[in-house]
């Protein structure tokens, strides 16, 4: 792991290479075609750099696989959910950039784990009839951008809970990769000054990105393959597999 000492080149072993690959392919088919993928990156890059650094260092290959979904999906976005979500979801960035002053991630993601496999079981009670009204009740737009905002600020999180909600709205393949897609590459360009002047980016955290960028692009593409052979009932149930995977892997720690 790259400590305040090391360098990315010292430090960096074929092992940890190959690793650091394959998270920058899932990354770019977790926005271009897999929803969910992408709670696997976490966890590998946390061996690489520390906790912060390796939030850190994810952010700029999230935006490069959003950038990647909003060239092939753009058209299908959904803009009237965004306007709702995007303020709630900075007033939340900025609530998390304070909780990452106080606290470190490590201790709000089991609480965010807790609230994503609820919402997995909600969805599941909602496709049985049940519930069938609760995510468009007036207050569920603001609760979901302000939770996404601190669940992305403090661990780049955010993703199952949104998934959640898009499903609960009907969104299926184009229609939640465009909505997705373009929801997240706002609010992740928003985050860059926030990491920045938390000390969560630095030279090296950049210089991988440039390296694992290529490998983002390669996964995206993937993605795409997917998401065009795959049935709309597939992908439903994949979001909702692997939402609660993510769920019980952030409740781990």
């Amino acid at each position: 792991m790259i400590s305040g000492m090391d360098s990315l080149a010292e430090i960096m072993t074929p092992g940890l290479w190959l690793l650091a690959v394959v998270s920058a392919i899932l990354v770019g088919m977790a926005k271009n075609g897999v929803p969910g993928l992408g709670i696997l990156v976490v966890p590998t890059l946390a061996m690489i750099f520390p906790a912060r650094l390796s939030v850190g260092a994810l952010l700029p290959l999230l935006i490069v696989g959003d950038i990647m979904a909003i060239l092939r999906f753009r058209q299908h976005a959904e803009w009237s959910i965004l306007k709702t979500l995007l303020p709630w979801t900075f007033a939340g960035i900025a609530a998390g950039a304070g909780v990452l002053v106080v606290i470190s991630a490590g201790a709000i993601k089991p609480l965010l784990g807790g609230l994503v496999l609820a919402l997995v079981v909600l969805e599941l009670l909602r496709k049985r009839g049940v519930l069938v009204s609760l995510p468009h009740r007036k207050g569920a737009s603001p609760v979901l951008g302000i939770l996404t905002g601190l669940a992305t600020t403090v661990g780049n999180a955010a993703g199952p809970l949104m998934n959640m909600y898009l499903l609960s709205r009907n969104f299926i393949r184009h229609r939640f990769i465009g909505t997705a897609a373009w929801f997240f590459f706002i609010v992740n360009t928003s985050k860059v000054p926030v990491f920045a002047s938390l000390g969560m980016m630095n030279r090296d955290t950049l210089m991988f990105d440039l390296v694992m960028a290529p490998f983002v692009v390669v996964g995206a593409l993937i993605g795409r393959r997917i998401l065009d052979i795959i049935s709309d009932r597939i992908f439903t149930w994949l979001v909702l597999l692997l939402s609660a995977l993510a769920a019980l892997r952030l409740l781990a720690g």
